[in-house]
Protein backbone atom coordinates (compact mmCIF):
# COMPACT_ATOMS: atom_id res chain seq x y z
CA UNK A 1 0.00 0.00 0.00
CA UNK A 2 1.33 3.44 -0.92
CA UNK A 3 2.07 5.99 1.78
CA UNK A 4 -0.39 8.87 1.94
CA UNK A 5 0.63 11.99 0.06
CA UNK A 6 2.04 14.75 2.26
CA UNK A 7 0.28 18.12 2.26
CA UNK A 8 1.53 20.46 -0.40
CA UNK A 9 3.55 17.70 -2.06
CA UNK A 10 3.09 17.56 -5.81
CA UNK A 11 1.64 14.28 -7.00
CA UNK A 12 3.89 12.66 -9.59
CA UNK A 13 2.06 11.09 -12.52
CA UNK A 14 2.97 7.42 -12.90
CA UNK A 15 4.79 6.77 -16.15
CA UNK A 16 2.03 4.35 -17.19
CA UNK A 17 -0.30 7.38 -17.36
CA UNK A 18 1.85 9.13 -19.95
CA UNK A 19 -0.08 11.74 -21.89
CA UNK A 20 0.44 11.97 -25.63
CA UNK A 21 -0.10 15.17 -27.59
CA UNK A 22 -1.13 14.29 -31.13
CA UNK A 23 -2.16 10.72 -30.26
CA UNK A 24 -3.29 9.96 -33.82
CA UNK A 25 -3.65 6.45 -35.22
CA UNK A 26 -1.23 7.18 -38.07
CA UNK A 27 1.56 8.13 -35.65
CA UNK A 28 1.44 5.72 -32.69
CA UNK A 29 1.35 1.91 -32.55
CA UNK A 30 -1.51 0.21 -30.66
CA UNK A 31 0.91 -0.71 -27.84
CA UNK A 32 0.49 2.90 -26.60
CA UNK A 33 -3.26 2.51 -26.15
CA UNK A 34 -6.30 3.79 -27.99
CA UNK A 35 -5.66 6.79 -30.21
CA UNK A 36 -7.97 9.80 -30.45
CA UNK A 37 -8.57 8.92 -34.12
CA UNK A 38 -7.12 9.92 -37.45
CA UNK A 39 -5.03 13.06 -37.87
CA UNK A 40 -7.31 13.81 -40.83
CA UNK A 41 -10.11 14.54 -38.35
CA UNK A 42 -8.03 17.06 -36.39
CA UNK A 43 -7.00 19.45 -39.17
CA UNK A 44 -8.43 22.96 -39.16
CA UNK A 45 -8.91 25.80 -41.63
CA UNK A 46 -7.18 28.32 -39.37
CA UNK A 47 -4.03 28.26 -37.22
CA UNK A 48 -3.93 28.89 -33.50
CA UNK A 49 -3.40 32.55 -32.72
CA UNK A 50 -0.15 31.53 -31.02
CA UNK A 51 0.77 28.83 -33.54
CA UNK A 52 4.36 30.06 -33.95
CA UNK A 53 5.03 29.80 -30.20
CA UNK A 54 3.35 26.37 -29.95
CA UNK A 55 5.51 25.14 -32.84
CA UNK A 56 8.67 26.35 -31.09
CA UNK A 57 7.61 24.57 -27.90
CA UNK A 58 7.13 21.32 -29.82
CA UNK A 59 10.54 21.67 -31.45
CA UNK A 60 12.26 22.36 -28.12
CA UNK A 61 11.08 19.30 -26.19
CA UNK A 62 13.49 16.96 -24.44
CA UNK A 63 14.62 14.09 -26.66
CA UNK A 64 13.38 10.78 -25.31
CA UNK A 65 13.82 8.63 -28.39
CA UNK A 66 15.82 9.93 -31.37
CA UNK A 67 15.41 8.43 -34.81
CA UNK A 68 17.73 9.25 -37.69
CA UNK A 69 16.03 9.68 -41.02
CA UNK A 70 12.79 11.26 -42.08
CA UNK A 71 9.09 10.51 -42.10
CA UNK A 72 6.71 11.27 -44.93
CA UNK A 73 3.72 13.56 -44.63
CA UNK A 74 0.74 11.27 -43.95
CA UNK A 75 -1.66 13.99 -45.12
CA UNK A 76 -0.45 13.98 -48.67
CA UNK A 77 2.22 16.54 -49.47
CA UNK A 78 5.50 15.22 -50.80
CA UNK A 79 7.36 16.76 -47.87
CA UNK A 80 9.42 14.73 -45.44
CA UNK A 81 10.19 15.67 -41.87
CA UNK A 82 13.68 15.01 -40.51
CA UNK A 83 13.51 13.13 -37.21
CA UNK A 84 9.74 12.81 -37.54
CA UNK A 85 9.65 9.44 -35.76
CA UNK A 86 11.60 10.78 -32.78
CA UNK A 87 9.80 11.25 -29.46
CA UNK A 88 10.01 14.46 -27.40
CA UNK A 89 8.66 15.49 -24.01
CA UNK A 90 8.18 18.41 -21.67
CA UNK A 91 8.35 16.09 -18.66
CA UNK A 92 4.59 15.68 -18.55
CA UNK A 93 3.47 15.17 -22.15
CA UNK A 94 5.15 13.31 -25.02
CA UNK A 95 4.82 13.87 -28.76
CA UNK A 96 6.38 12.84 -32.05
CA UNK A 97 9.13 14.86 -33.64
CA UNK A 98 6.95 15.73 -36.62
CA UNK A 99 3.97 17.12 -34.67
CA UNK A 100 5.20 20.69 -35.16
CA UNK A 101 4.96 20.17 -38.95
CA UNK A 102 1.28 19.19 -38.79
CA UNK A 103 0.45 22.09 -36.48
CA UNK A 104 2.22 24.51 -38.83
CA UNK A 105 1.09 23.13 -42.20
CA UNK A 106 -2.38 21.70 -41.49
CA UNK A 107 -3.33 23.58 -38.31
CA UNK A 108 -3.80 20.27 -36.48
CA UNK A 109 -5.69 20.67 -33.20
CA UNK A 110 -4.00 19.56 -29.99
CA UNK A 111 -5.54 18.55 -26.63
CA UNK A 112 -6.75 21.50 -24.57
CA UNK A 113 -4.87 20.37 -21.41
CA UNK A 114 -1.63 20.24 -23.43
CA UNK A 115 -2.21 23.72 -24.85
CA UNK A 116 -3.01 25.02 -21.36
CA UNK A 117 0.34 23.67 -20.13
CA UNK A 118 2.25 25.17 -23.07
CA UNK A 119 0.69 28.57 -22.46
CA UNK A 120 1.07 28.33 -18.67
CA UNK A 121 4.78 27.69 -19.20
CA UNK A 122 4.90 30.75 -21.47
CA UNK A 123 5.99 28.54 -24.39
CA UNK A 124 9.21 27.49 -22.62
CA UNK A 125 9.77 23.77 -22.16
CA UNK A 126 10.56 23.21 -18.48
CA UNK A 127 13.93 21.74 -17.64
CA UNK A 128 13.46 18.04 -17.06
CA UNK A 129 14.52 15.92 -14.15
CA UNK A 130 16.94 13.45 -15.67
CA UNK A 131 15.65 10.42 -13.77
CA UNK A 132 12.02 11.09 -14.74
CA UNK A 133 12.98 11.67 -18.38
CA UNK A 134 14.95 8.40 -18.40
CA UNK A 135 11.92 6.56 -17.02
CA UNK A 136 9.74 8.11 -19.72
CA UNK A 137 12.29 7.15 -22.38
CA UNK A 138 12.31 3.56 -21.10
CA UNK A 139 8.50 3.42 -21.17
CA UNK A 140 8.52 4.74 -24.75
CA UNK A 141 11.11 2.11 -25.70
CA UNK A 142 9.10 -0.66 -24.04
CA UNK A 143 5.87 0.39 -25.76
CA UNK A 144 7.58 0.73 -29.14
CA UNK A 145 9.09 -2.74 -28.89
CA UNK A 146 6.04 -4.45 -27.37
CA UNK A 147 5.23 -7.49 -29.42
CA UNK A 148 8.35 -7.22 -31.58
CA UNK A 149 10.66 -10.20 -31.75
CA UNK A 150 14.23 -9.20 -30.95
CA UNK A 151 16.91 -10.84 -33.11
CA UNK A 152 18.83 -13.46 -31.29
Amino acid sequence: MDAPQARGEKKVRPITEMRIAGFFEEFWPPSFGTSVGSVHDFTSSAPYEDSKEITKYLLNGHDLFSVMGSSGDVLGSDETILGGDSILSDGDWVWRGDLWFYVRKYYVRLPDPFLARVREKQYLVPSGKEIELRKMAQKIHDDLTAGQQLPG
